[in-house]
């Protein structure tokens, strides 16, 4: 009953509780929509909560003020809620999907993922971990029995560098929701990641492209609020056949991105820093596969190894490389 009242707010273009589908068949909770209740085994989980010390872009930062890969999350769920919230699209599978989109990221954001992918010929990504989080790791590897319109969001919000809104339906998410979120998640990184590389000295404001701020705004939080609402208007007036933006806006954002990996991802500095974290992610990797006994055993040796390694925080891997790596000083006894 309470699900069929929360479904009659919303757009026919939304997702609703009806379509909800699952591997393993549940009942209906009483209160909560079924991407509620996704959201809420997200929120509860234990890779949700390593989250608040794993990095976005700056490595186990010591400043109170950097963003980790759990505030990230947090802005991109806050974005893509009030998206949905515009469009009378699906608040709660928006959440659910946000909430859950870097649950299989590494130590050391893409640096350690980067280590992962080389280690695995290729194989490893942090959008297709986080599936395995939901499916296989978590609940003691009974998984979380999520929505699959929660998991396929998941699946297919990562862009790279690659089409922030893809011609290849193979890329978007099969919800508007999912494509939400993809558009949020970049929203907020380009912009939180912007304020961390200032608050490092690494550029300025005033360094931005001039299309950018004069297009997107010249305050963080004008740039937000710019999007946001341009991607309320431009999916408003087509008719709600996809997530999107207009050209211009979507042209100052690529632009907006390419500036960061140039002057902020790609810097020598950050560079130099994701090398050092790269090593402490395959040297960790090979001495654990080769030496912890707890893995020695196991029928898929590597990819139990790859699931450990993903799931440390960046001060875990510090101190672990630091036990297996660092010799213990001697203390004489009294």
């Amino acid at each position: 009953m309470l699900n069929r009242y929360y479904d009659n707010f919303l757009n026919p273009r939304a997702v609703r509780s009806d379509d909800a589908k699952r591997w393993k068949s549940e009942a209906d909770d009483p209160i909560r929509t079924p991407y509620a209740v996704d959201r809420d085994r997200i929120l509860y989980s234990k890779a949700f909560r390593r989250l608040k010390h794993k990095t976005q872009v700056f490595i186990a930062p010591e400043g109170d003020h950097f963003i980790s890969r759990l505030t990230h999350t947090l802005e991109v769920s806050q974005i893509a809620r009030t998206i949905a919230k515009g469009l009378r699209l699906n608040e709660e599978l928006c959440e659910a999907i946000a909430l859950g989109h870097d649950l299989g990221h590494t130590p050391f954001g893409h640096a350690g993922e980067e280590a992962l992918k080389e280690i695995t010929g290729g194989s490893f990504t942090h959008a297709r971990q986080s599936l395995r989080v939901i499916d296989k790791i978590e609940n003691g590897g009974a998984g979380l029995n999520l929505t699959f319109q929660t998991r396929n969001g998941i699946a297919l919000h990562s862009k790279g560098q690659g089409a922030i809104i893809s011609s290849d339906n193979k890329m978007m998410p099969n919800t508007l929701e999912g494509q939400i979120v993809r558009i949020a998640d970049i929203i907020a990184y380009t912009n939180h990641d912007t304020a961390d590389a200032i608050r490092s000295s690494l550029i300025t404001e005033e360094q931005l492209p001039l299309e950018v701020k004069e297009l997107l705004g010249r305050t963080h939080s004008k740039r937000i609020a710019t999007m946001v609402i341009d991607v309320i208007k431009s999916t408003t007036k087509n008719g709600y056949k996809q997530v999107t933006m207009s050209d211009n806006l979507l042209e100052a954002l690529s632009l907006f991105r390419s500036f960061l990996y140039k002057t902020v991802y790609q810097h020598n500095e950050v560079k130099r820093e994701a090398e050092k974290a790269k090593k402490i992610v395959k040297e960790l990797f090979y001495y654990i596969y080769e030496n912890e006994k707890t893995f020695l055993n196991k029928k898929d040796r590597m990819q139990a190894v790859v699931d450990y390694i993903s799931g440390m925080t960046d001060q875990f891997a510090i101190n672990y490389y630091k036990s297996c790596f660092i010799p213990k000083p001697w203390r004489e006894n009294e």
